[in-house]
């Protein structure tokens, strides 16, 4: 789609969307717009109006972050039909949206990482280059917010002035956009007197690129869900600048979010020396009291949310929450690891999600949630596929659809989402305010796999735990553009997420060790494999405790492990299965490492590292080479699995 917006007052592309502290020609400022902001420091005020100069907004509207704004913009998108409000006796203060159905997801195709060079990008991202993709965005973002209200929305990831927290002001058109970041971030007043004039902060600029006035005058009518065919989700990695064009959806919407969090500061990390992570964060206490701090690593929609909210089967042992998606890790001045949740917030995948599931994360949805193309039951309340075992005889679906079991699609889209504080999580930890972390005990890598990974394993030392991370691969889930159920390499769980080159990122985490005399140990989990007849051999979900204790047991040094050519796992009754209706072959199946299928992995995953070329690290590819000799080899394959299958 090709959008065509004409300005009465030239606008010098590159200049409109210049960062704040590089001086730039202003256009003539309309006076009705009220810019100026007492408390807000002149580089905002200044970067603000060149935004509003470009954009052409009919109003800016500061955000402070208050209940009353709240209630105000969410009665205002009732009354549009953007949300709907839910029955306040079953779901109080609590509302459903629904977008477009071209807008439901991230747009990787659509994501671009304008980084001076493009070598610095590397072979995953989509590079455009910086003046040339500033002169298309100057473009599209003329007058691209005619007619509507610009919200400025200034913002803290993580509690505001913490050592690792970082500030960021967001401008967008959505008011849906609005109240999702104050749910996300430390977003309002206090954010806002944190910019002082030697602060450094992320400019963000968002518009859903559904302008109501056209540039002669011409009006037309608003929709429930404004959004744009053509869409833009930019970043600048050496100016931290973000904009995101023509989508109203959470991950492209919400900049704090995969552009700031993960995008942005994985740059500010490499140049700074810490980590931005697409990993949950928890602390598990054990029943001797003694705490552990993890961070694990998951493609979205494949089960971070469920250990997020862990409840252990296991007596005596408590997971706490500190985050479900993103953590933030800086060395201390004991050369230990610490991490924060930069994020005040969830933004869960709602199908799934269920009271067999994950009961924590349904009792945390009973009040106050924005849920995104899930179905509205007959009596004003939500429903998504897993929510309940009982399926309901009509909804209406996602799109405002009648629906019955024998509709034959989804009630609720697959990506369908929910907006909730993480202060209503019933295991929050009170770590999650804590401005100087937590120290990271462990961290854990894990995907979806049907076949040849094992239920847990563990890293021999951080080049191998690297090369762990570097080599996960995971089934697609619907949270982004693809084949649902196909397997693609995802390292780290960051392939959307990383703001420079993998190789040089690969390079940043095996730098990571010079930084750390007390390195987190790293291990690998997956709760997925199958079995030949395609039934999932372990039971998951509350029972994952037991690898978690496994885990917690070897930080401890009171269990020891068994060396296979792909890390170290539980010697013969270490792992607790005690009460577990899983047979000894299931259970050996689930430790197996079958030499020629492995062997078949390494050389696709070597065919994957080829992209990188001559910068790939070398301790990547001589750990590949390990391995596989090792496998070759084989010398210990059936003596182990004798000894899980006679005990």
């Amino acid at each position: 789609m090709t959008i065509e917006l004409t300005r009465d007052v030239p606008v010098q592309p590159t200049g409109a969307l210049r960062p704040a502290h590089v001086p730039a020609p202003l256009p003539q400022q309309p006076s009705r717009l009220r810019v100026q902001h007492a408390a807000a420091d002149p580089s905002v005020v200044a970067w603000v109006r060149r935004v509003a100069a470009l954009t052409e907004p009919d109003a800016v509207v500061w955000c402070d972050g208050s209940q009353e704004e709240f209630e105000r913009l969410t009665t205002q998108m009732v009354q549009v039909g953007t949300l709907v409000r839910l029955n306040e006796d079953l779901r109080p203060g609590s509302f459903l949206a629904r977008s477009a159905p071209t807008d439901v997801a991230r747009v990787e195709s659509r994501t671009f990482i304008a980084s001076h060079r493009r070598e610095d990008a590397g072979p995953t991202n989509n590079w455009r280059e910086p003046t040339a993709l500033r002169e298309e965005l100057a473009g599209v973002f003329a007058g691209s917010m005619r007619g509507r209200t610009m919200y400025v929305v200034p913002f803290s990831m993580g509690p505001v002035g913490g050592p690792i927290s970082q500030l960021g002001v967001q401008v967008t058109d959505s008011p849906y956009a609005v109240v999702s970041m104050r749910t996300m971030t430390r977003m309002g007043a206090d954010a806002l007197a944190a910019i002082g004039p030697d602060t450094t902060w992320v400019p963000a600029v968002h518009s859903v690129g559904y302008p109501l006035v056209d540039a002669v005058g011409r009006s037309r009518a608003d929709v429930a869900w404004p959004c744009n065919d053509l869409k833009y989700i930019a970043h600048f990695p050496e100016t931290r600048e973000i904009f995101s064009f023509g989508s109203g959806y959470g991950g492209n919407a919400l900049l704090g979010k995969k552009c700031f969090a993960l995008r942005i500061a994985s740059a500010m990390g490499r140049d700074e020396g810490w980590l931005a992570e697409h990993m949950l964060l928890v602390k598990v206490t054990d029943p001797q009291q003694r705490q552990f701090h993890l961070a694990a690593a998951f493609p979205s929609a494949c089960g971070k949310t469920n250990l997020a909210m862990l409840r252990p089967t296991l007596p005596g042992w408590t997971v706490e929450t500190i985050g479900d998606d993103i953590a933030w890790m800086r060395p201390d001045a004991e050369g230990r690891l610490r991490a924060i949740n930069p994020e005040a917030g969830f933004f869960g995948v709602a199908p799934g999600t269920g009271w067999s599931t994950n009961p924590t994360a349904m009792q945390m949805l009973d009040r106050d949630v924005i849920f995104t193309n899930v179905a509205l039951t007959d009596d004003g309340d939500v429903w998504w596929e897993g929510m309940t075992e009982e399926v309901p005889e009509h909804l209406l679906d996602w799109q405002g659809r009648d629906w019955t079991p024998a509709s034959g699609t989804p009630a609720a889209h697959p990506n369908a989402r929910f907006t909730v504080s993480a202060a209503q999580c019933p295991s929050i930890a009170e770590e999650l305010d804590d401005p100087q972390g937590v120290v990271v005990d462990a961290v854990l890598f894990g995907g979806r796999r049907r076949t040849n990974v094992p239920l847990v394993s563990q890293a021999p030392d951080w080049k191998a735990g690297v090369f762990l991370g570097a080599s996960v691969s995971s089934e697609q889930t619907a949270a982004a553009e693809g084949t649902v159920g196909q397997l693609r390499h995802d390292p780290f769980a960051m392939l959307p997420f990383a703001g420079y080159d993998m190789a040089d990122y690969f390079a940043h985490w095996l730098g990571m060790e010079d930084r750390l005399s007390q390195p987190p140990a790293v291990f690998g989990v997956n709760w997925f494999r199958r079995g030949d007849d395609g039934r999932f051999l372990w039971p998951g979900f509350g029972e994952n405790s037991r690898v978690i204790a496994w885990i917690c047991a070897r930080l401890a040094g009171r269990v020891g492990a068994v060396p296979t050519p792909v890390g170290l796992v539980p010697a013969s009754g270490d792992l607790d299965v005690a009460g577990l209706d899983v047979p000894a072959q299931d259970l050996a199946e689930l430790f197996a490492v079958d030499p020629a299928a492995w062997t078949a992995e390494l050389d696709e995953l070597e065919s994957y590292f080829a992209q990188f070329g001559a910068k790939l690290p070398r301790d990547l590819t001589l750990r590949l080479e390990d391995v596989r000799a090792e496998l070759r080899a084989a010398r210990w394959e059936q003596r182990r699995w004798e000894e899980w299958t006679t005990d």
